[in-house]
């Protein structure tokens, strides 16, 4: 059984659907992440989440992803992995000092956005950078999205009104 659905970059696994709803996204990185081969195959199936995970950078420069439920997978033995246990993310030191500068920053967080296979068939993190948006931020975007929305709808309606459906009356 496959992941959910593909995107340019890949298969998608999972996506913080709430992230771009809380946060203003300024960055954004591309992260290897280290699993265990339990994980990867419970991946493979589709089961993973990450709407409640968060990145942690510790004090040696090395970047977690805590929280993120990736199920056991359901033919492991022994071996099988904790669901919620806390992974290392790869990223290259000059991106690792950026983060670190950036969430340093008063109103500043690093948050996973998605979570996906890519064309080599390994999996990768999306994380950004980003600012948590106020309660009229959240609704000034959601005002806009509607505005556009409504935009699009308009033209489509008098783009089909003035074409007639290939009856034009001169």
């Amino acid at each position: 059984m496959a992941a959910k659905n593909t995107t340019e970059t890949g298969t998608l696994i999972a996506r913080n659907r709430r992230a771009r709803h809380d946060y203003e996204i300024l960055d954004r990185y591309e992260a290897g992440i280290a699993l265990t081969g339990t994980e990867v195959k419970s991946l493979r199936e589709g089961h993973a989440s990450i709407a409640q995970a968060f990145i942690d950078i510790d004090k040696t420069g090395e970047v977690w992803l805590d929280d993120a439920n990736i199920p056991e997978y359901l033919d492991g033995t022994w071996t099988n992995h904790a669901p919620k246990r806390r992974r290392k993310l790869l990223l290259h030191k000059r991106q690792i000092a950026k983060l670190m500068r950036g969430s340093e920053a008063k109103g500043f967080t690093i948050i996973p956005i998605s979570l996906y296979f890519n064309e080599d068939g390994r999996v990768k993190v999306e994380i950004a950078l980003a600012r948590g948006k106020k309660e009229y931020d959240k609704r000034a975007t959601l005002k806009a999205d509607e505005a556009r929305r409504e935009m699009q709808r308009a033209l489509r309606a008098r783009n089909l009104r003035d074409w007639g459906g290939g009856k034009r009356a001169f």
